[in-house]
Formats: structure tokens, sequence, C-alpha cells
């Protein structure tokens, strides 16, 4: 394995770095070494472990990964968790569309607060008026989402060192079985 885990100085995971990198950040005074592999990487005049997990000695502040959700039919569905944000019923994605909360034809823009998703029966109600005008009421009004809603990640868990495992947060076990 030729990458080391980066932990923030509060010990959590920041991201992983090539091996040259580690180094690097060793010889720069910006890391303290948690855990190495039995490898070592040799200079002429130096020999050193190669570092498995890094720690940071300064705080670094991460904005989010997924603080700004890409703006997309699926993200607004699963925003407004497939529900029809006028009836309160709950369809499959084939049976829904968005709706522009104030109509593009009133200055209406395609932002995450004036989108809303919709069955195509109450779609067809409101038409290009506001939802007062088509006697239809929003059951939440709508927002930018903070992170998204469902995130899947497939790392080959099996395959991290073993001295990685304290410093990952997983809801699995480790059994190899």
């Amino acid at each position: 394995m030729d990458q080391t885990l980066v932990l923030n100085a509060t010990y959590e995971p920041l991201r992983v770095v090539p091996w040259q990198k580690a180094i690097t950040l060793l010889f720069q005074g910006k890391v303290e070494v948690i855990a190495v592999y039995d490898r070592e990487i040799r200079g002429v005049t130096v020999r050193v472990k190669l570092p498995s997990v890094l720690r940071l000695l300064r705080h670094v502040r991460m904005k989010r990964a997924f603080a700004d959700v890409p703006f997309s039919r699926a993200n607004v569905y699963a925003r407004d968790d497939h529900r029809c944000q006028y009836c309160g019923e709950r369809f499959p994605p084939a049976h829904l569309t968005f709706d522009h909360v104030i109509p593009v034809a009133r200055g209406g823009r395609k932002e995450w607060e004036n989108i809303v998703t919709c069955c195509i029966p109450c779609n067809r109600k409101k038409g290009d008026l506001l939802p007062e005008q088509a006697g239809l009421r929003l059951v939440r009004k709508p927002r930018r989402p903070p992170a998204l809603p469902h995130l899947t990640l497939s790392l080959g868990i099996h395959r991290t060192p073993d001295s990685w495992r304290d410093y990952l947060f997983w809801d699995v076990s480790w059994d190899e079985s």
C-alpha cells in the first residue's frame, strides 16, 4: 500500500495521499506520525518508515465535501422525499415533475427556493398560476438542502490497512468471512 491516511488535528480523516506527499508533509513539520508500514524509505542520509497514518499539527477547517448540492431533478425529488408538495402524496419518479412555485412567466427562477416536486395532476391544476390562485397550498417551503440526502460509498474496505481502521468510521463488521 503506497497511500497514507491524513487526519485533522482532531483525528478526523481528511484525505488519502500518496506516500511521497506524506514524506513531504513530514519533513515540512506539518504532521506527526501516528502509524507506519513495515516498509522503509531510504535516502542518502536518512531512513524513514513509510507513514501509514499522519495527523496534522494544526487544525484545518474544511468546507464540507458535499455542502453545495447540485441542482438537478433527481436532487429536488430526493429533497422532497418524492412527495408532491401540493397534495402530499408520494409517487415514483416517472409520475413526478417539478414545478416553479412562482411561474417563469411571472419572474420565477429555476433555483432551489422556487422549485418543488409535483405530481402531474397538481401540476396541471396549478398551471402558470401562483399556488394560492390555483387553490393549492405548499406542504413545506422549498429551500436549498444542507447536504446530499443519501450517499453510498464503495471503498474496498477489506483492502484498507489495519492501521487506518481506528480512524475511519464504518458501520460494518471487519470480519473477513
